[in-house]
């Protein structure tokens, strides 16, 4: 009796545990979701990890991963990626490698999809369906995919996912643009360092020669270290520190020629000596406050910049109390009037919207007769840069503590 009751208490325990464990499994279940929304999540994560192989320069390596991918969203036994002049990548049976060439070349050269029955292939026979890669209307590749029998389901959705792969394939041609137009207006930036600013510098600098040659020795190193900065080719990006540098630089060259009329204040928070901003992006502020705002004013002026923390984001402000501007004018100049005046302004003002979003662009206070301020804000965290990296593709070795040196 004693053993009939214990076996009873362990069946009975047993019961609860597989009732518990159901519940467990049903709840799960639900959390997971229907097998619909199962399937849409996979497709989705699918479809991230293949995008970011399919933009830019595409590799074979590339190719190959993102072939491997979409297999798994078409659900092929095997499925080619090729690109017209480029990578050729196949996921499944290698020895199709071939029919599926000359697959891609047909579709390619008609524009439309194409399927071929019974492709030999060492094993048997199987079938194919290729779709051609349109990226603004040019085919610039095909997928492929084949399977024992291929059916109108499988053609369609060889079809769409060749749609999609053309949409990242423009959305890196896209990508591509906007760095080669970030890039000419870094041109731009550096064609607008005023020949007249050399050529005074240069005339500053060997005024000193004979009066003072430890003076002219020093200026001639700061010429070249702001020179070697602003030409530089390598890096889209700096550092708050960096910028510094280079406007330390340009101010030492300026005060040689204006003397006591040019003074200037500079407050900068340690915390945000490191943070990542545009190249270029603070000194053609300073210039600008330098020959708009304090060479036209009788007497000189003061130049005030400011670094600040403000938690999430790094603020800079650059204020002079020069003739300052009509503020329609400083509106036409930010919405891109008035060719040839404040090109600096307007170059920054719209690198900043186009990295961080309009909400980033330059805020302008100024009037006539009452100075100008203009400030920028930019995020301190920025995902994929860092000073670290930015020093690094700069070809420059890093500055743990990001230390500005006077």
């Amino acid at each position: 009796m004693l053993l009939a009751a214990a076996a009873g208490v362990v069946a009975g325990a047993l019961a609860v545990g597989v009732v518990v464990l159901l519940r467990r499994l049903a709840v799960q279940s639900k959390e997971l979701g229907t097998d619909a929304e199962r399937a849409t999540y996979e497709t989705l994560h699918l479809a991230s990890r293949a995008a970011k192989h399919l933009r830019g320069d595409m590799t074979e390596a590339d190719a190959v991963r993102a072939a491997r991918h979409l297999r798994s969203m078409l659900g092929a036994d095997t499925v080619a990626l090729v690109m017209t002049g480029g990578p050729v990548a196949v996921d499944g049976d290698e020895t199709l490698v071939s029919a599926a060439e000359r697959l891609a070349d047909e579709a390619v050269e008609t524009g439309r999809p194409q399927v071929e029955r019974r492709v030999p292939t060492p094993s048997g026979e199987t079938d194919a369906a290729a779709a051609p890669i349109l990226a603004d209307g040019v085919a610039v590749g095909a997928v492929v995919a084949f399977a024992g029998r291929v059916r109108a389901g499988l053609v369609r959705a060889t079809g769409e996912v060749a749609e999609w792969v053309a949409a990242q394939v423009e959305l890196g041609e896209l990508d591509a643009s906007r760095a080669a137009l970030a890039e000419l207006e870094v041109r731009a930036l550096r064609a607008q360092i005023s020949p007249h600013f050399i050529y005074n510098s240069l005339n500053a600098i060997a005024s000193f020669i004979n009066t003072d040659p430890a003076k002219a020795r020093e200026l001639v190193l700061e010429f070249a270290d702001f020179t070697r900065y602003s030409f530089r080719r390598h890096g889209d990006f700096t550092t708050v520190a960096e910028e510094l540098r280079s406007i330390d630089s340009y101010l030492k060259l300026e005060r040689a020629r204006f003397g006591d009329r040019l003074r200037v204040t500079l407050q900068v928070a340690p915390e945000v000596l490191s943070t990542v901003i545009p190249f270029l992006s603070i000194q053609p502020l300073v210039e600008n406050a330098v020959r708009h705002g304090l060479e036209a004013k009788e007497g000189g002026g003061r130049i005030t910049i400011i670094a600040e923390d403000r938690g999430a984001f790094a603020e800079i402000t650059v204020e002079d109390d020069g003739v300052g501007i009509d503020p329609e004018v400083a509106a036409q100049v930010l919405a891109g009037g008035t060719p040839g005046e404040h090109v600096g302004l307007r170059n920054v003002d719209a690198r900043l919207r186009q990295v961080y979003g309009d909400e980033h662009g330059l805020v302008v206070e100024t009037n006539v007769g009452a100075g100008t301020l203009v400030r920028m804000s930019v995020p301190k965290s920025q995902p994929g840069r860092s000073a670290a990296s930015v020093d690094a593709r700069a070809g420059r070795p890093a500055e743990p503590d990001g230390r500005l040196v006077p």
